[in-house]
């Protein structure tokens, strides 16, 4: 009787606590999106399973000695991972459109303003019982309104890594859930007659400017913004690596096998942040609920600022585009495009929409970059 308790209690069935199965079942949830509904996979897959992993009884996964503690403090606790993500998705980036229309980064910026706008929202859930929102966890979860993972991830483990998991799950729920969440924002905003307007055809971009557009990009947030600078230098590093045209081996490097390496270990090591005492409580709720609002004020932030810029320009804007300011590239742009040609067969702003979408992905960056600077 003895050696079978033994046994027994060397299994991991009577160590389970109810809220390693919750977790689990959360875990089972990401991956049914990834998989069945093709929500973010990349990310949500390894997330999902990492969930799994670290809930596992007597497991030790995430513990000292376990390969997800590893993979957390060498890839995210030191922001290398989210780093060489901006590089590869810098890599696969063209500025082309963004180039051509500079005054695209207005968009841009503008859909960053969720994030400042969640920042006090955060601030203000500590009247309600049960937050407990330091400035660095509110700067933390107001990122997610820029929709880019990776500045989440970064940000976060800087300034709030007890939140790490229900930020990260949270930024990339809220990018796989853009076709769902911005059509109806976008259609609220705008009249029939704005969602017909057709854009100009964009001029020709020189090699030149696509090479020196990355340099002065850096040289910029050198200058004026130096904590901005890991996420913005690495993207830049990863977009020359792409124009210069002299080391493809390195560039397609860059855009797969080594994004995909890192995308893996990264989405594992969030997955580790997944564990019932850090993700079970009221706080989760109210970063998921956070995530949403930072997410629709910048969606509409970019429309209102397109249909703004349409008044005032002498050349047409559509004002859908303003939504694609988020930094969900290429979704968002995509998102766009199919709006527009619901309104107009001949509208095709996909384009036009890619401008907007990279300056958000810089937009992020730079607010990331100046909550840093301010709260770090």
């Amino acid at each position: 009787m003895d050696k079978f308790l033994t046994l027994w209690n060397s299994t991991s069935i009577p160590h389970f606590e109810s809220g390693q199965i919750i977790m689990m079942i959360v875990g089972c949830i990401l991956l049914y999106l990834a998989i069945v509904r093709k929500f973010e996979p990349l990310l949500l897959i390894p997330i999902g399973f990492g969930a799994l992993l670290t809930n596992i009884p007597l497991a030790g996964f995430s513990e000292v000695g376990g390969l997800l503690h590893y993979i957390y403090y060498i890839g995210i606790d030191t922001g290398v991972f989210p780093l060489l993500i901006f590089m590869g998705v810098g890599a696969m980036t063209d500025f082309g459109a963004l180039i051509a229309n500079p005054r695209m980064l207005l968009l841009g910026a503008a859909a960053q303003f969720g994030i400042f706008a969640t920042l006090f929202g955060a601030i203000l859930l500590n009247g309600i019982p049960g937050f407990e929102f330091t400035l660095q966890d509110a700067s933390a979860i107001a990122i997610i309104g820029g929709a880019d993972g990776p500045t989440a991830i970064f940000l976060a483990s800087k300034l709030a890594p007890e939140l790490l998991g229900a930020i990260a799950v949270a930024a990339y729920s809220y990018m796989a859930l853009v076709p769902i969440i911005q059509p109806p924002i976008m259609n609220a905003l705008t009249s029939p007659e704005e969602r017909k307007i057709q854009m100009g055809q964009l001029r020709e971009v020189s090699k030149k400017e696509k090479i020196l557009f990355p340099l002065a990009v850096l040289g910029a947030t050198l200058i004026f913004l130096p904590s901005a600078s890991p996420l913005v230098g690495m993207f830049c590093f990863g977009n020359l690596l792409k124009e210069c045209g002299v080391v493809d081996r390195l560039s397609n490097t860059a855009q797969n096998e080594l994004i995909n390496i890192v995308t893996i270990f990264l989405g594992l090591g969030v997955g580790s942040k997944l564990s019932a005492e850090s993700f079970l409580n009221v706080e989760t709720l109210g970063i998921l609920a956070l995530g949403a609002v930072a997410f629709s004020i910048g969606t509409a932030a970019g429309v209102l600022m397109a249909k703004l810029m349409n008044k005032l320009s002498k050349e047409n804007i559509n004002p859908l585009v303003g939504a694609a300011g988020v930094s969900a590239v290429p979704m968002a742009a995509r998102v766009v495009n199919k709006v527009g040609l619901e309104n107009n067969p001949h509208n095709f702003l996909l384009m036009h929409a890619m401008g907007p979408n990279v300056a958000g992905v810089l937009g992020s960056a730079v607010a990331a970059g100046i909550l840093l600077a301010l709260v770090g």
